[in-house]
């Protein structure tokens, strides 16, 4: 499947994405819904754990809601959303997540800063290839259409608004397929607390 026919509008449909999904979070963190959202850019499919078949960078962006009550019982993970898109036209995934992130280290250089690690887990559905041989047309065999998605970042609040942070995922089907070759990205984000 030929999948490079309009990967050069890919970018703007990204960002023409990120500019709604920024005014929808924006209502919905006045009404103490989203907590957070995240953009950045990851290098696509790296070395790290496995083969490097696809390229291409990916543009991704999320929206991390406030944690429910419910939820502290497992240490207050906020349910988040995102989505990656691929600027060489090949794999684009959309993901549910949780989100656990706590500071280990307030340097007390600004008001508000502090280092952060955090973690995720959940779900993925892709637009990728799931049948036939890994490497062909430059496309990775996933194997099935939804994948675990898990990962983890380590970041610095600049100040009670503004992050960055170092960001790795990881896509997988966990062997539920007989192809689980697994798609490994790596990259920066920058954060948006309300």
């Amino acid at each position: 499947m030929d999948r490079s026919h309009g990967a050069c509008a890919r970018p703007v449909r990204a960002a023409l994405l990120a500019v709604v999904a920024w005014a929808l979070a924006g209502g919905l963190a006045h009404a103490g819904i989203v907590d957070e959202v995240k953009g950045g850019v990851l290098a696509h499919d790296v070395g790290i754990f496995g083969d490097h078949v696809e390229g291409g960078a990916d543009i991704v962006g999320e929206v991390l809601f406030t944690s429910p009550d419910f939820l502290s019982i497992i240490g207050s993970p906020r349910p988040t959303i995102g989505g990656s898109v691929n600027t060489a036209g090949k794999t684009d995934y959309g993901y549910f997540d949780m989100t656990w992130t706590a500071t280990v280290w307030r340097p007390a250089l600004n008001e508000g800063d502090g280092v952060y690690l955090g973690g995720f887990l959940g779900g993925a559905v892709h637009d990728g290839k799931i049948t036939g041989p890994d490497e062909q047309d430059g496309n990775k065999n996933l194997g099935t259409r939804a994948l675990y998605h898990l990962g983890v970042m380590a970041g610095y609040h600049i100040n009670p608004v503004y992050s960055v942070e170092i960001y790795f995922s990881h896509l997988s089907n966990a062997d539920a397929s007989s192809h689980n070759p697994g798609l490994n990205n790596l990259g920066v984000r920058a954060g948006f607390k309300f």
